[in-house]
């Protein structure tokens, strides 16, 4: 990406009849940026596609506090959320004489529409996750996407493809892999280390599937528009559990329903499932065999048995919980320990493993757009890690065991099984073509 020939002929450079070069009277100062803003051919131009709770709250936060990139426009259904957006966006750059205003749009489609546009951030409901990034990708924008990356295995297929294809930067919002909230990656390096020894089982502590929703209907203030919030899912009448009205500061509880998300075991587990990959060296694959728990009604307790003999399990204590051959390591948010203490005590050495140093999540995302690098939690990583907690979520659904393969994305020789990798869809919200 260089626009900085487009940025010389039309915002600062003149050419007389004679073809000489002159500098107009008076150049505001925010035309040749500073050290720390560039100026504007150089920023990297956003638009924000969902504006609830996560995009108040961390992505504008974020992202509109960067010298080197400049909001555009905002895209939500509901009204007042979609103006709140804007006018914080609005407020943030006020004072910056070569702001230009926000736009704010309804259907993303038309923000997707916009050349001027470099990338989007994603923080829509998890069933409005693929649809958008697969656009985007096509619209040749890069991509920031909440985490859990999709609803279906076949989402996450087909947004690998999509990033691929057209050759987009795609960071899933799996902040723990920048240390954002505790030494995520250092228990990684320690693990891949080969301090805890032959890793033998692991647990991952989170809560459990989501089940079929069955919300009564409610009266529907205006402003919402809830054919376009339902998407693919299933034509139901509003309740305010799914999509309270206004700006709110509380995540909605969508995410228990099938026809939106996985439950607590996607919504955390999309964290630290994604954490148990990284230290299994699994980013690029998965498990190969998943088994429901015995009892039934449980919602803890489906197993997944990797193809070097690891087991792990679904429940216990938060967070990851590995168990090698020379101890034992827990690791969660502001929490690392182990049994012995020095695998954790013992500064890693020049020989041991070190991953990738993320410089903060948003930040190594716009590094990544420039550089044209995969971040740390690129598309595959999120598309494998959530593709481990939908395979969970398929035993418990269905209570029966799967064979996986991760390199084809199949259940080999179960067509039943293959048929449930993807969810009915109401037109026109098919999932794209890559």
């Amino acid at each position: 990406m260089n626009r900085s020939n487009q940025f010389s002929r039309r915002s600062f450079l003149k050419t007389s009849a004679t073809g000489v070069l002159f500098f107009p009277q008076i150049v505001p100062n925010s035309v040749f940026g500073n050290e720390t803003k560039p100026p504007p051919s150089e920023r990297i131009t956003v638009g924000f596609i969902g504006c609830g709770k996560i995009a108040n709250g961390y992505h504008l936060s974020n992202l509109l506090k960067l010298g080197d990139i400049q909001a555009l426009a905002v895209c939500e259904v509901d009204r007042n959320r979609r103006e709140y957006a804007r006018q914080r966006v609005e407020k943030a750059y006020s004072t910056s004489r070569d702001w230009k205003g926000c736009d704010e749009y309804v259907d993303f489609r038309e923000l997707l529409q916009r050349k001027d546009i470099d990338a989007v951030c994603i923080a829509t409901p998890d069933h409005w996750h693929a649809i958008p990034l697969i656009e985007a990708c096509k619209a040749g924008k890069d991509v920031y996407c909440e985490k859990p990356l999709t609803l279906t295995i076949a989402e996450a297929k087909r947004c690998v493809e999509a990033a691929r294809k057209h050759a987009r930067v795609v960071q899933t919002g799996s902040q723990q892999r920048s240390s954002a909230f505790g030494p995520f990656r250092r228990a990684c390096e320690i693990i891949r280390s080969g301090r805890l020894g032959r890793i033998k089982t692991v647990s991952v502590g989170v809560g459990g599937p989501s089940t079929w929703c069955d919300l009564p209907a409610e009266r529907m203030e205006p402003g919402l528009d809830w054919n376009l919030w339902l998407g693919q899912a299933p034509m139901r009448p509003y309740n305010a559990i799914l999509s309270p009205r206004g700006v709110h500061n509380h995540f909605p509880a969508w995410r228990r329903y099938r026809e939106y998300s996985g439950g607590g075991h996607t919504d955390m587990g999309a964290h630290h499932y994604d954490i148990a990959q990284w230290a299994l060296d699994m980013d690029a694959s998965g498990p190969v065999e998943i088994t429901p728990p015995a009892d039934p009604n449980a919602t803890t307790g489906v197993q997944y048995r990797y193809r070097n003999g690891v087991v792990m399990t679904h429940g216990g204590p938060n967070g990851c919980n590995f168990e090698g051959t020379n101890g034992t390591l827990r690791i969660d948010r502001g929490h690392l320990s182990s049994v012995p203490l020095d695998i954790v005590n013992e500064p890693l050495g020049d020989d041991d493993v070190k991953l990738y140093n993320s410089p903060g999540h948003h930040r190594d995302w716009i590094n990544c757009i420039r550089t044209r690098k995969k971040p740390v939690a690129d598309v595959e990583i999120g598309a494998r890690s959530v593709t481990v907690i939908h395979l969970g979520n398929l035993a418990y659904w269905n209570r029966r065991p799967l064979k996986w393969d991760p390199q084809s994305w199949e259940f080999p020789g179960d067509a039943e099984a293959n048929s449930w990798r993807d969810m009915p869809r109401r037109d026109p919200w098919q999932l794209p073509q890559a």
